[in-house]
């Protein structure tokens, strides 16, 4: 079972004059209804969806803006964002008539502020210290808790197992019913929850869309309730609330490597390393700002992480602001890979693995330094022509590194274009002896080949002839890449020589 927190924001977007007197909002279309209202508009009779018109019959003096859902959910979910301190799983209310609240999942959260009471104690605080009085209720499910936080006086902790019981004193709005059903049913005198449960189900499910028994079979837990997540949950998640804020970043990057300390037993508990990780700052005016670090292959150790984030911040250092300082850190782990077992006593690591590591140490540190889209690599493409078998792309973190060598040798610089060479060689099929490339003439000391190369099935001997690749050395010590083209005496009278590629 999950424990859900919901908190609404108590009062609606914009100021009214007086806000004391009624005060409500309403959409911006030709016959105006209401969205939002203050508690002063609510004791006043007033409901969300009733029109513009019958509320100013009724009550004279009313205070009315337009309202902005776009502006007010941007708002929210920097709110939300911000509630991600608490637990890494955060909804926001998303309703027919708007979104003013979200969602917390409490499960396994609670003790780290000392209990439930204390959590909403401690979010109630936070939210009036910037200003947002919210009305806050903890329960079994989403919609108990929403219907607790929309009608219940003040914040509230529902028992499991009582969500019937606590429902039915709440008014049939507390369902999240479209405002044309809650009408319909206060007219047959179905005002509260209560003469809904226990009911028999057919006269509703023949009167009423599939809406009204869904939302109170979700409330009562009897059917799940998908919520959509501001963020996918993290894998691994380590949160330390500190007791003085922090804006260096040394501290920073101490605070982070004690929480990689924090994560080490777990992943080596389950034979996992990090591949992706997230760093979440929230500053002490509610902001938050993330760092998001990749590595190249699963890794456990806080050193490297902390010299990733150490990287990053180095980037970042001019749109990082950290403002009167960051109060709480967290560090997830989105992406996680099992590791290898390693040999750390009585047998060294292999050569290989070795060229691996720091390879990955190199390319990851180049990400953070350079950004992602800085690093590329030589992808293999499926064709046997050097110039075509490979190609430059951005290097992906789940790239394998280092990248598979060919069985032959292949020369480190290649030219963007094979040129010409006239080549002294024995016929028919004999190594060069001397050439001239460049106007200058080489002497071949030593020669390795042939290496032959035919193009792909489908192409014609014509459109692509056959090559036969040697590697020279000249007497300065050059090592070079040329080819033959075309089998003298089958596809060519004369074969012509080309110089392909340099060796260090």
């Amino acid at each position: 079972m999950h424990r859900w927190l919901a908190a609404e924001q108590r009062k609606p977007s914009g100021a009214p004059v007086d806000p004391r007197a009624p005060f409500v909002l309403t959409d911006g279309s030709d016959a105006p209804r209401i969205t939002a209202l203050n508690p002063a508009a609510q004791a006043s009779g007033l409901a969300v969806g009733e029109t513009l018109a019958d509320a100013r019959a009724r009550i004279g003096a009313l205070q009315v803006r337009l309202a902005e859902p776009a502006a007010d959910t941007k708002a929210l979910t920097r709110l939300a964002q911000w509630a991600t301190r608490y637990t890494p799983s955060v909804a926001l209310f998303r309703e027919e008539s708007g979104t003013d609240g979200f969602f917390l999942d409490a499960t396994g959260a609670t003790h780290l502020q000392g209990g439930e009471d204390k959590l909403l104690a401690n979010l109630a605080r936070r939210l009036h210290a910037f200003g947002l009085p919210a009305r806050l209720a903890l329960a079994e499910t989403a919609g108990t808790a929403w219907a607790v936080s929309h009608f219940a006086r003040d914040r509230a902790i529902v028992p499991a197992g009582t969500e019937a019981e606590t429902l039915t004193r709440l008014p049939v709005e507390g369902l999240r019913l479209l405002p044309e059903t809650t009408l319909t049913l206060r007219r047959l005198g179905l005002k509260r929850i209560g003469d809904l449960i226990g009911k028999p189900r057919a006269p509703f499910a023949a009167r009423f869309e599939t809406e009204l028994l869904l939302r109170l079979d979700r409330a009562l837990g009897i059917a799940p309730e998908p919520l959509a997540l501001l963020t996918p949950p993290p894998v691994y998640i380590a949160t330390r609330s500190l007791l003085e804020p922090i804006d260096s970043e040394d501290a920073i990057i101490a605070v982070a490597t004690r929480l990689m300390q924090d994560l080490v037993p777990r992943l080596e508990a389950d034979g996992a390393g990090t591949r992706s990780l997230r760093l979440s700052l929230y500053r002490v005016d509610g902001a938050v700002q993330r760092l998001n670090v990749g590595c190249t292959l699963p890794t456990q150790s806080p050193d490297h992480v902390a010299r990733l984030i150490r990287l990053k911040l180095e980037r970042l250092a001019r749109h990082l602001e950290a403002g009167f300082g960051f109060e709480t850190l967290s560090l997830a782990v989105t992406v996680a890979e099992p590791m290898k077992p390693r040999q750390h006593t009585l047998a060294t690591a292999s050569e290989e693995a070795e060229r691996a590591q720091r390879c990955t140490v190199l390319l990851d540190a180049l990400r953070q330094r350079l950004g992602p889209q800085s690093v590329h690599h030589l992808a293999p493409v499926a064709s046997h022509w050097p110039e075509r078998s490979e190609t430059l792309t951005v290097t992906p973190h789940e790239a394998t590194w280092p990248p598979a060598h060919s069985a032959c040798p292949r020369p480190p610089l290649l030219l963007p274009r094979a040129e010409p060479a006239e080549v002294m060689a024995l016929m028919p099929d004999g190594p060069p002896l001397r050439l001239r490339w460049r106007g200058r003439l080489h002497a071949v000391r030593h020669a390795q080949g042939p290496e032959r190369i035919a193009a792909e099935w489908w192409r014609t001997a014509r459109d692509a002839p056959t090559r036969d690749y040697y590697l020279v050395e000249d007497e300065a010590g050059r090592r070079l890449w040329l080819y033959r083209e075309g089998i003298p005496g089958r596809e060519t009278a004369a074969a012509r020589w080309f110089v392909h590629g340099m060796f260090a």
